[in-house]
């Protein structure tokens, strides 16, 4: 049985740089300013014991700063909730009604992951504080991708790096767990690959103002509580993970079991015990300036000519 092969960086970085000098179209967008996207999503959950709101004050609520892709400062994005009280594995996602995308694309978005204090190193989060922002594509909508169940591809970070599995890729239902899936090599975050993109940070002084259990810092290698430039691009049946313009993990949806070609964003628990923090609500995934693009034909030509050989090499390897 043959390992999946992991990109060369210096290719995968040349075909990034070829898309985001080339010309794209919108194909769908969401900055959930406008307060009413709630009638343009609608949410499936594996529990009841789960939320969404789509109109969400980051910024009052929860003392985070804005988006940096939000316009005039605004502080309204997609939250989500999971297993607050009923002590079970459980998720949530959201998909945008009536989307469908096939072909070549590229998913973009701000992403908040949030979680209770103290933040760390030595003390990691209060109770329940390790759950997983999800998004991915390739789900009809109808049903929710999560770490239960999921027919789609997945990509998920955890809030606090308390998890043997702080990146992960699911495919098939299944956790990825072949290292060559991953720029890392590894699935934790206290890899050096992690470590030296993502350093320990505190949480924003309105948060704490408002939540005086919030602090210290985070691990370093952790995705929390600093706002994410998240990219998802598809190439064919390849999918790229990148964060902050660095690249995550690689997927194959070639003979994936999938449900649809929408794209969803949600949040699920990494164990079946609810938090008994009085401040729960902040273990929490925000999303923010959702954008999809598709290339212009021009530009799917170029993108073509510079993964080609990165594509073959990738499907030749794979498991």
């Amino acid at each position: 049985m043959k390992t999946l092969q992991f990109f060369p960086l210096t290719t995968l970085t040349l075909a990034v740089f070829v898309t985001a000098n080339s010309q794209a179209q919108v194909a769908f967008s969401d900055d959930f300013d406008a307060g009413t996207s709630g009638s343009s999503w609608t949410a499936a959950l594996s529990h009841a014991d789960a939320s969404v709101d789509y109109s969400f004050n980051y910024g009052t609520a929860l003392g985070i700063p804005a988006a940096p892709h939000s316009v005039g400062g605004s502080t309204t994005g997609m939250r989500f909730l999971a297993n607050q009280s009923a002590g079970v594995l459980q998720g949530i996602t959201a998909s945008p009604n009536g989307q469908s995308f096939t072909g070549d694309f590229t998913i973009r978005f701000d992403m908040w992951l949030n979680y209770n204090g103290p933040l760390g190193p030595v003390t990691i989060g209060g109770s329940g504080s390790t759950q997983a922002g999800s998004f991915g594509w390739g789900t009809s909508g109808a049903s929710t991708q999560w770490a239960g169940a999921s027919s789609s591809i997945m990509f998920a970070g955890t809030t606090d790096g308390a998890s043997a599995s702080d990146y992960r890729v699911y495919r098939n239902n299944a956790l990825v767990t072949t290292a060559a899936n991953y720029a890392a090599g590894s699935l934790n975050n206290s890899a050096a690959y992690y470590t030296g993109l993502f350093g320990s940070v505190s949480a924003p002084a309105a948060q704490v103002a408002l939540f005086p259990g919030q602090t210290g810092t985070t691990q370093a290698g952790v995705l929390g509580f600093q706002w994410r430039d998240v990219v998802i691009q598809k190439t064919g049946t390849i999918l790229t993970w990148s964060v902050d313009g660095n690249l995550i993990a690689t997927a194959d949806s070639a003979g994936a079991t999938l449900s649809g070609n929408n794209i969803f964003f949600g949040l699920f628990d990494t164990t079946a015990t609810s938090s008994t923090d009085a401040n729960d609500q902040l273990i929490t995934a925000i999303y923010d300036n959702i954008v999809v693009t598709v290339p212009e034909p021009s530009t799917a030509a170029m993108l073509g000519v510079g993964l080609s050989l990165v594509i073959a090499r990738f499907r030749k390897n794979r498991a």
